[in-house]
């Protein structure tokens, strides 16, 4: 293999993350195990999108099940290998790398389409709030506030993700919103390139972006019971990405749409805030 087709290490590839931020600022074991997990997370959405057919991107969900399966059998990992010592280090959970697998399954069985909220709500544990309860204990967050924090807080952060992603989601073919917010705009299309031009889009958003706030409410509060060296990697994602959700309720969601960015002065401001304390 040249140095041309090798891949990027997971430091590298986490830096184009809305998350790079926070991982930087943990310590360096801690860093280094967030990146791995993290790279891991990538390669699995990679293949619920890019991944081929619905067929072969099925295919390959499988494999990577075995792999799990044999990592916490004891046996060859696979595909799980630069994570098994993680895995090992932080006590990580065999159900929760199944979650994941999981949501990325319900993306690779077949375009997902104005879920009803109950099935949106899975989808947001499987492919977010998963990745937080793998995540807590690296941050070195447990007890009971674990599960309730990776819970509120994975939800927030994928709700303002399709927010965000509307546009994008939609040249894929998706549609994240919820039936519910759409039957109560009046849109009655399931064409996710005909909802996101409607003009009625921004108050289908409106009970997304409710939701969205409320997990960030009870996120802050299960936080305030932690000790806060334990949870500025989280406090930092919490505060960027709620700003995000501001940035687009501010823009509103009419097209054409530019993607909302915190600035840079913003995020130093944040990261002052949160990062170092």
């Amino acid at each position: 293999m040249n140095e041309m087709s090798m891949p990027a290490p997971p430091a590298a590839r986490a830096k184009g993350s809305s998350f790079y931020a926070a991982m930087r600022i943990l310590p360096r074991e801690q860093r280094e195990a967030m990146y791995l997990v993290y790279d891991m997370c990538r390669a699995v959405d990679d293949v619920a999108d890019e991944g081929g057919t619905s067929a072969q991107r099925l295919a390959e969900l499988g494999r990577w099940r075995e792999d799990l399966e044999a990592l916490y059998a004891g046996g060859a990992p696979g595909r799980f290998a630069p994570v098994a010592p993680v895995v090992r280090r932080y006590g990580l959970r065999q159900e929760d790398f199944a979650a994941l697998l999981d949501g990325m399954t319900m993306d690779a069985q077949a375009d997902i389409r104005a879920p009803d909220m109950a099935t949106l709500d899975l989808y947001c544990d499987r492919v977010a709030s998963a990745v937080g309860r793998l995540s807590n204990p690296i941050f070195g967050i447990g007890g009971a506030d674990s599960p309730a924090l990776a819970h509120h807080l994975g939800r927030a952060l994928q709700l303002t993700n399709i927010l965000r992603d509307i546009d994008e989601d939609a040249g894929l073919g998706r549609l994240y919103l919820p039936r519910e917010a759409l039957e109560a705009a009046g849109i009655a299309s399931r064409d996710p390139v005909e909802v996101a031009a409607h003009p009625a889009l921004a108050k289908a958003c409106e009970p997304v972006i409710a939701r969205a706030r409320n997990h960030f409410r009870e996120a802050a509060a299960v936080v305030a019971r932690l000790p806060r060296a334990a949870t500025r990697a989280p406090r930092l994602m919490g505060a960027v990405y709620a700003r995000l959700l501001d940035g687009m309720e501010a823009r509103g969601f009419a097209p054409p749409r530019t993607r909302v960015r915190p600035g840079r002065l913003t995020l130093i401001g944040l990261l002052l805030r949160h990062g170092l304390f």
